[in-house]
């Protein structure tokens, strides 16, 4: 069998300037692309109107190039690629996987047993058939979810952590693929893209985890070969926390203007400057 040629993506969101954390996560997804002697995909994931502005995509290409970040192709915006989303909230609809569902994040929250956990599952008898999903011709107005094989072990290998593991019912439940205000949710957008572009490995950080676990129920669903993944660790601040967009001081823009260089920014995340990782052919 001839092997696959190494297609990476770098995939921002543009929510907000990026932070250390990005430029931690962006690097290793640049440089084990590199190593394995591949290509990268720029792919800007601005699907969401409300959230995503133009001034941060233009902010977002200008801190990739400090951070000598270059890309073989893109940037490809999402906000251009509706059709290939309706294509494939289509095959889930007509294959059985997805339903509408009538209920909101809040109200998962509210029905959850442990209303503390990040992510409450979502109730089973609150399940529609997917006869239900038959009489919508266009997803608007609803929320639809993928009903997860409550029981199942969805395990992968991960290209840092090894074994990784989630049980479908338990350490998540049916999630949202596209929302009431029409617009596709992360999960469908990135299966979607990644199949279409080709990906070999996905590179991001470890928050996401479950999110893979997810993402590969639709890979199977849509009947396509997932992709490699490697979860690289999160950057934190002094108190422990997850670096995020609010942290305006951590943003790279304002490391650049205090006059870091991007070799320093890595430096002090004691994150080396070029991680080839693991080969790939």
């Amino acid at each position: 069998m001839t092997p696959r040629e190494y297609i990476g993506r770098i995939a921002p969101t543009p929510t907000g300037l990026l932070h250390a954390g990005h430029a931690a996560t962006f690097r290793l997804a640049h440089d084990r692309a590199r190593a394995a002697r591949g290509r990268v995909i720029l792919r800007i994931e601005d699907i969401d109107p409300q959230r995503c502005k133009p001034e941060y995509t233009d902010a977002c290409l200008e801190d990739l190039a400090w951070m000598g970040i270059l890309c073989d192709e893109g940037p490809i915006r999402q906000s251009t690629r509706r059709e290939v989303f309706l294509e494939v909230w289509q095959r889930l609809r007509e294959g059985g996987f997805i339903y509408p569902s009538p209920h909101s994040r809040r109200d998962v929250e509210l029905a959850a047993q442990a209303p503390h956990e990040e992510e409450p599952i979502f109730p089973t008898e609150w399940r529609q058939p997917p006869s239900e999903g038959l009489k919508w011709a266009a997803p608007a107005g609803v929320n639809w979810r993928f009903r997860v094989p409550d029981g199942e072990t969805v395990a992968f290998q991960d290209g840092r952590l090894g074994a990784v593991e989630f049980v479908a019912g338990r350490d998540f439940g049916d999630f949202v693929v596209w929302r009431r205000d029409d617009v596709p949710a992360y999960e469908l957008a990135v299966v979607a893209d990644d199949i279409a572009m080709g990906i070999t490995e996905v590179v991001r950080g470890e928050d996401l985890l479950v999110s893979t676990a997810r993402q590969l129920l639709l890979y199977r669903a849509l009947g396509a070969e997932p992709p490699e993944f490697h979860h690289g660790p999160l950057v934190r601040d002094a108190a422990g926390r997850r670096l995020a967009k609010r942290d305006a001081a951590l943003s790279l823009r304002a490391l650049r203007e205090a006059g870091y260089s991007p070799e320093a920014v890595l430096d002090s995340l004691h994150i080396p400057s070029h991680v080839a990782g693991n080969s790939h052919p």
